[in-house]
């Protein structure tokens, strides 16, 4: 029996994208205050503590983002074989996402457990850093495969259309985190260990949520019965080839951010990597409702390209984007508007007015990078949608790596323009890539509409 979600993702793909992205947006918001919140919560047990978590984020990240991208994955297939009205292939995709999401989670455990020590002192942290950081990271990596399960599960509701429940399941773990953060690290004296507990315990919760849902109340469109299951490699392949590149793109990300920081460092000196790391703490929370709108889109665009309609694929994602600019442009003109008052809470200190200025102008120069990005992150999850996962990647990994390192460098240290340079390398490169991925996009779905109609 179709579900809602599904009748949804069948029907008009722009009511599609309206109801779908609006919970995602909400969820996103949600995870986005409690990542703030956890981090004032670790910084009440002193900057080695929060140094600590600092050194152990880009692995953390990285876990993170292969796990997300197994759920991009399964959100791809599930929506396409739905489009395609081939249940026991749904079904069948559903599982074997599982499947793969326990196997690549007890692989990284045990990769991690092994390796986590040499990786951190590679990094170079201190002893007493690296034992307070291990403290944390031995919890998180024990949790890894929950991680992965979580991930795809929720991946699974995506890909049916049930927004909702993947809301639901996303808010209640990121609120009860927020509230279990000072219990776990206060009240019951865990330290820094709390904080993971705290992440660990949220996440098996909305795991258990969504269980109940899938094997208990059966209440989903995908029906999941470990009695008679069969390893399907061809559809664990459709996953991977959407989930591995939806992975690299997101470490991609990373690994700019991390180059970009060396040159806010080398251009503004410690007052200037402070300045970049302010500023883009509030760009990418104006990127939100996007990341809401793209899970939308995944979704949607995977049910019109196994439906074989190129007609809708064009129009969910046209208007995505034009769905996702009107956002990002009225996001901008906030932060231009009122960057003096935001600028306010990251330098309210005597030490941190010294950047006041600077983050300011940094603010109002990058919120020129939100109306670029609908046209390069909404295109990107219209490829995954369609099960083109390479495309996805190539987009990201232009955007980041290429263009906006590129365009830093040349502005820095070729044009000598100072620490603006890397503001304005994001920006420009941002906006070169969204023109050439827009395009890319277009094409893409023109040659399918083409091939649709024979």
């Amino acid at each position: 029996m179709e579900t809602k979600g599904v009748k949804l993702l069948k029907g008009d793909p722009k009511k599609a994208i309206l109801k779908l992205s609006t919970p995602m947006i909400l969820a996103m918001f949600v995870q986005t205050m409690y990542n703030l919140v956890d981090g004032i919560w670790v910084a009440g047990l002193g900057p080695k503590s929060l140094a600590a978590i600092g050194v152990f984020f880009p692995i953390f990240m990285i876990i993170i983002s292969l796990a997300s991208g197994l759920g991009v994955g399964a959100s791809s297939v599930i929506a396409r074989k739905i489009g395609e009205k081939d249940k026991k292939l749904v079904d069948s995709a559903a599982i074997n996402s599982i499947v793969l999401s326990v196997f690549f989670g007890v692989i990284s455990s045990i990769f991690f457990l092994i390796f986590i020590g040499k990786i951190l002192k590679i990094i170079g942290a201190s002893e007493e850093i690296l034992t307070l950081t291990l403290e944390y990271a031995y919890v998180i990596i024990f949790s890894t495969t929950l991680l992965f399960f979580n991930n795809v599960v929720n991946g699974i509701l995506r890909g049916e259309g049930d927004a909702k429940k993947a809301m639901y399941a996303i808010t209640i773990g990121s609120i009860l985190n927020i509230f279990l953060d000072p219990l776990f690290i206060y009240t019951f004296n865990f330290g820094i260990k709390g904080a993971a507990y705290a992440t660990v315990f949220s996440i098996f919760i909305s795991t258990v949520l969504i269980i109940y849902w899938l094997f208990i109340k059966r209440n989903t469109y995908v029906s999941l019965y470990v009695r008679g299951f069969k390893i399907n490699f061809k559809i664990m392949k459709e996953v991977l080839k959407v989930g591995i590149p939806s992975s690299i793109a997101q470490i991609s990300m990373s690994i700019a951010m991390f180059v970009l920081n060396i040159f806010a460092v080398r251009s503004g000196g410690d007052f200037g990597v402070a300045v970049f790391t302010s500023a883009w703490r509030i760009i990418n929370f104006g990127t939100v409702p996007l990341l809401g709108i793209a899970t939308a889109v995944t979704s949607v665009t995977g049910a019109s390209y196994g439906q074989k309609n190129g007609e809708k694929l064009e129009i969910a994602h046209i208007f995505a984007i034009k769905f996702g600019l009107i956002i990002s442009i009225f996001v901008m003109l906030s932060i231009m508007i009122f960057a003096p008052v935001i600028a306010k809470i990251f330098t309210y200190s005597s030490e941190g007015s010294k950047i006041y200025v600077e983050l300011v102008e940094a603010l109002r120069i990058l919120s020129f990078f939100l109306p670029g990005v609908p046209f390069g992150m909404l295109t990107s999850a219209m490829f995954q949608g369609i099960g083109q996962g390479i495309k996805s990647m190539i987009v990201s990994v232009n955007r980041t790596i290429i263009m906006q390192v590129l365009f830093s460098y040349l502005y820095i240290f070729i044009l000598n323009i100072g620490l603006k340079g890397v503001w304005w390398g994001i920006v420009t490169g941002n906006a070169t890539s969204a023109v050439i991925t827009f395009f890319w996009g277009r094409s893409t779905v023109k040659k399918l509409k083409k091939i649709f109609l024979k």
